[in-house]
């Protein structure tokens, strides 16, 4: 590893299971900010009672599943009786600890966390978590903290040896005090300080994919449901002739049918919701022409030219429910005194305003924080999860719950298909929704609109149940907290406005305990495709989120409900963090290639170079990629690892927060790039070089001019001459295509497709909350298997490569250096051609597909640097490499 003087730490790579038992011995930390609090905060009342000394944070969370009014009271006995948080009951008030996992840097990385344990200098913690490693160490850290509304004070560090991490693979830790020391390092703060750990070590050559071996899935809050049925779309539509193989129902077209079907419910939940946006564009399906004379015959509406709002108000009108729960930007506003689209223009106050009078109902939900003391969570972070549920046809007599989810934004700018126009069709296909950040301002009318490639699915099965469970949660928690927060309720804020499927006879739903709690164990009768067929998909619904976003999660001291659920704890919130997970293992376990499609691309921040070693962004895909592919050079296997990002950060690249994504992106590459480097160099392999088993890659278009084509015509205004970045790009002819995937494909066996981007703000849990679907199919886990998973990656490589180069032999094993040198060589080809200055592109030959090299240049050693002549984007400008500035980090990371 790079950066270390001398012989390097060793690897910690696995997971560790550890159970953080108790502390003993601790000081009390208390008096001085006790007695400050009374006499400045809180001055002890007039009856000479005592104060609760537990912090507003956890009053807080107390109050999460209650309401001020009267009814609650009268009712609180039907619900869930809490566990009370541990209390140490000191008469005098003393430290309020928790422990902290941290591998040492700088930077120093925390990796899990206990519950706090009010007033007590013995707490008892009994908290069980699996920690991922990968990371290079000569020790762990514990680290016991007192908690504090103003900060938490170190009370002591612990050490656990690297070597008996690794030990406890054979020999676990059955039950070990290890003495705590006082942060100056001299001595222990009491004779007796220590804190008692156990400790398990799986390695991760040791691990094995359980799609493979039929165990199960990835431990989550959801488990993996069997009998599922699941279809992967790419882009928002796919029209005849663009890819080899007939498209079927394109995403957009298939969503828009199935909520026309729908006869109970239509859930949304979304980033960003458009009303004005319209599904159908072009040439429609024949099933979707059946169901538009069917409903054009009965209400007499055009459904192809209908926008998402109005779709939705007509289903509302049939009586189906139609819940909408959108992200509430805080920096847009719609009120007679202050109208602003927000930062992020995610049109969310128009969307409310557009349903305001109709049976639709449209919450609008902040990223509220688990604590007011965290409000940084309620302004920078976001709800990200993206999905639509609704009921379909089970039988001739029965209904069940169907959920399309994956980057799925419902919104401007989204639609698109595998050719990706620039210029053509602005006033047919994208008319009005002629969409491009890096410019706005004449693009809307002359282009080039910016193309968008996205992954999403469709799934059916108990796993679509777990995708309405996560809306059900978010939906009360959002309604529970406008009360809260103190916003009084309306029609349009419902807490009933859910419908009980376990009431409706005729709509499949899972089966329940007394206490209205699913069981897990039996989905039988919700499996659409029986285990033994071939076209059977196993199914798990990954999640990023906190206690501050969903109603239902345990409390963070009930450390059994917690195992159980597989939840971290970050002092007093419950996180779920199963899509780093889902990634992780999946990386793990792969054993030809791994095929990445993400927005952003930055993580395992505390590997970096050392000059820009950071914590912030402390998520393991990209490390955990580069020791994949690092053990298997190592091992002389064949592997490749294809990564596919934009080419720049969505807006103007030259922006402040885009160059600094780019800069955070080029220190994980060359990160990714030395581990693979030093493993070229162990294995002794002469003339090998990390790209010849890890590269990245861009999307961009040249679109040639099609005069004397109504069908494709061009606008006049395209000849005049002008020096903007826009008129630049118009004069080429080209612009990148934008990849807003958030997907991954494993061996062709195992796909992930969700909301998530590869950043710590997705995968984190307590920052965006995110949602992802990790599927295989059991009868389809070899090298040489036709299954659909495969057939997805080839139909995106027919689409990014051309069809030609998309089915040559050797490209249906990606792990092979013939495929990788031909996506390469392509690649770079592709680049040369989209680059190149007026006179070059005149006489040029067209792009094969649209997928190129990422604009940098990759060094034996793996550093990082420029393309000579590129040192910023072609047309647009800004520094490939990007720079820091003075914005916060968590904006960026």
């Amino acid at each position: 590893m790079s950066g270390f003087g001398g012989e390097a730490p060793p690897l910690l790579h696995g997971d560790l299971e550890l159970t953080i038992h108790e502390a003993r011995g601790l000081p009390n930390m208390d008096v001085l900010s006790t007695l400050l609090r009374r006499l400045c905060i809180c001055p002890p009342t007039s009856s000479g009672r005592r104060r609760s000394t537990r912090s507003p944070a956890s009053r807080d969370r107390d109050d999460d599943d209650s309401t001020h009014n009267h009814s609650h009271h009268l009712h609180r006995h039907r619900r869930r009786r809490h566990k009370p948080q541990p209390h140490g009951h000191h008469i005098l008030p003393t430290s309020d600890p928790y422990a902290a996992v941290v591998v040492p840097g700088p930077p120093d990385v925390t990796l899990a966390r206990t519950h706090v344990v009010r007033n007590s200098e013995a707490p008892e913690w009994s908290t069980t978590v699996v920690v991922a490693l990968a990371h290079f160490a000569t020790h762990l850290l514990f680290q016991v903290k007192d908690a504090d509304p103003f900060g938490s004070d170190l009370i002591g560090t612990a050490a656990l040896p690297a070597a008996d991490v690794l030990a406890a693979a054979d020999a676990p830790i059955e039950s070990r005090w290890l003495d705590l020391f006082r942060p100056d390092g001299r001595g222990t703060p009491k004779p007796d300080s220590a804190i008692r750990i156990s400790a398990a070590f799986t390695p991760a050559s040791a691990m094995t994919a359980g799609w493979r071996s039929g165990d199960g899935g990835v431990p989550a809050y959801f488990p993996l449901r069997r009998g599922c049925e699941v279809k992967l779309y790419q882009d928002a539509h796919v029209v005849p002739g663009e890819l080899d193989e007939p498209p079927g129902l394109g995403c957009w077209e298939e969503l828009c049918l199935a909520i026309l079907s729908a006869q109970h419910l239509v859930y949304v939940v979304g980033w960003s919701v458009h009303t004005r946006v319209r599904l159908l564009r072009e040439a429609m399906s024949p099933e979707m022409k059946e169901k538009a004379a069917e409903v054009r015959a009965m209400a007499g509406v055009a459904v192809e030219e209908m926008s998402l709002g109005e779709l939705l108000k007509y289903k509302s009108q049939e009586g189906v429910r139609v819940c909408l729960l959108v992200w509430d930007d805080k920096t847009s506003h719609d009120n007679f005194l202050i109208r602003t689209g927000g930062v992020m223009q995610t049109r969310d106050e128009e969307t409310k305003q557009f349903f305001k009078h109709s049976s639709v109902i449209c919450v609008l939900s902040p990223r509220y924080p688990s604590s007011k003391l965290s409000m940084i969570v309620g302004t920078l972070y976001t709800h990200h999860q993206k999905c639509v549920l609704v009921d379909t046809a089970a039988s001739e007599t029965t209904r069940r719950i169907t959920a399309f989810l994956g980057g799925l934004d419902l919104c401007g700018g989204r639609y698109d298909t595998p050719s990706h126009r620039l210029f053509r069709d602005l006033d047919t296909v994208f008319s009005g929704d002629v969409y491009n950040p890096t410019f706005g301002g004449d693009t809307t009318t002359k282009g080039p609109r910016q193309p968008w490639h996205d992954m999403h699915c469709r799934v059916d099965g108990a796993a679509a149940y777990d995708v309405l469970r996560n809306f059900e949660q978010r939906w009360r928690k959002a309604t529970k907290l406008r009360a809260v927060f103190g916003k009084s309720p309306s029609k349009h804020w419902k807490d009933d406005a859910l419908l009980r499927l376990d009431r409706i006879p005729w709509i499949l739903s899972p089966a329940g305990d007394d206490n209205g709690e699913e069981k897990e164990d039996d989905d039988g009768h919700l499996r659409v495709v029986p285990e033994d067929d071939p076209e059977c998909w196993h199914a798990q619904v990954f999640r990023s989120v906190d206690s501050g976003s969903v109603k239902g999660f345990p409390r963070p001291w009930e450390t059994e409900e917690m195992e159980l659920r597989h939840l971290l704890c970050d002092q007093n919130v419950a996180v779920e963090q199963s899509i780093h997970a889902a990634y992780i293992n999946a990386i793990r376990v792969a054993e030809r290639f791994v095929y990445v499609e993400n927005q952003y691309f930055i993580g395992s921040s505390y590997a970096w170079p050392p000059s820009y070693r950071h914590a912030g962004a402390g998520n393991l895909v990209p490390m955990e990629i580069a020791l994949k592919v690092a053990a298997k050079v190592r091992a002389g296997q064949p592997f490749a690892a294809y990564v596919v990002i934009p080419m720049w950060p969505e807006g103007n690249p030259s922006s402040g927060p885009a160059q600094e994504i780019l800069f955070w992106q080029r220190q994980t590459m060359e990160m990714m790039y030395g581990v693979v480097a030093a493993a070229i160099r162990d294995a002794g392999i002469a003339g090998a070089h990390p790209q010849d088993y890890l590269n990245f890659y861009c999307l961009g278009n040249g679109e040639e001019e099609a005069f004397g084509d109504d069908h494709h015509r061009e606008p006049d205004e395209l000849q005049q001459p002008e020096s903007t970045p826009a008129a630049r790009a118009r004069r080429h002819r080209r612009f990148m295509v934008y990849v807003h995937s958030k997907g991954m494909i494993v061996d062709d066996e195992y796909v992930i497709v969700g909301s998530a981007n590869i950043n710590q703000r997705s995968l984190a849990g307590s920052r965006d909350t995110e949602i992802a679907v990790g599927a295989y199919q059991p009868r389809h886990h070899s090298s040489t298997s036709d299954g659909k998973v495969r057939r997805y990656r080839v139909s995106l490589w027919e689409e990014h490569l051309g069809t030609e180069v998309a089915r040559r032999p050797e490209m249906d094993r990606p792990e092979s250096p013939e495929c990788v040198r031909t996506v390469n060589r392509v690649a770079r080809e592709n680049w040369t051609r989209y680059a190149a200055d007026d006179a070059a592109r005149g006489g040029g030959a067209p792009m094969q597909g649209h997928l190129m090299r990422y604009p940098v240049q990759v060094g034996a050693d793996g550093r990082v640097s420029t393309l000579p002549g590129h040192d910023t984007f072609p047309d647009v400008g800004g520094r490939i490499l990007g720079s820091t500035n003075n914005l916060p980090d968590y904006l960026t990371m």
